[in-house]
């Protein structure tokens, strides 16, 4: 069984599902500009860093650099990206775990909207958390204590 082209009628999700509790992992694309490629290769490294990156691959085929809004294809299986969202790889990075965590969700039948935001959001918590802690780049951690501030300071958490 091959992992379905796309990830949208009921038959592709069931398959899709199937092949991951198998194990499935994606062979990652990156696609997009020389520069693109080289932020999201930056923001890669830090999932591995953080031990994410086989949950990346699990649930997501590719990242594609776009020209408007950033967001989960999950027909596509993918991550959109544009250049603003790319250009802090601690943001890209931990944003990315976010749209997987969603993309997870849609797979298993969750809600992903609405109240699964607050899932993904948690996940990339979680995400900035985990790498501040196994990170040995100093302003790595200063990143991910900045924007788990700016969270923690949202209204939303």
């Amino acid at each position: 069984m091959k992992f379905p082209e796309r990830v949208y009628t009921a038959e592709e999700v069931k398959t899709a599902k199937e092949l991951i509790e198998k194990g499935h992992r994606h062979r990652l694309r990156v696609k997009g500009s020389p520069e693109f490629r080289r932020k999201v290769k930056e923001a890669l490294r830090l999932t591995k860093t953080a031990k994410y990156y086989d949950f990346l691959r699990t649930y997501i085929k590719q990242i594609v650099e776009i020209d408007g809004f950033s967001q989960l294809r999950e027909s596509e299986a993918a991550v959109w990206l544009n250049n603003y969202a790319v250009a802090d790889s601690v943001e890209a990075a931990s944003y990315v775990i976010q749209k997987v965590q969603q993309m997870k969700d849609y797979i298993e039948g969750r809600l992903y909207y609405d109240k699964g935001e607050i899932n993904a959001v948690e996940k990339r918590i979680e995400f900035l958390e985990t790498l501040k802690n196994k990170t040995k780049n100093q302003a790595v951690k200063k990143r991910c204590r900045e924007i788990l501030k700016k969270w923690v300071e949202s209204k939303y958490f």
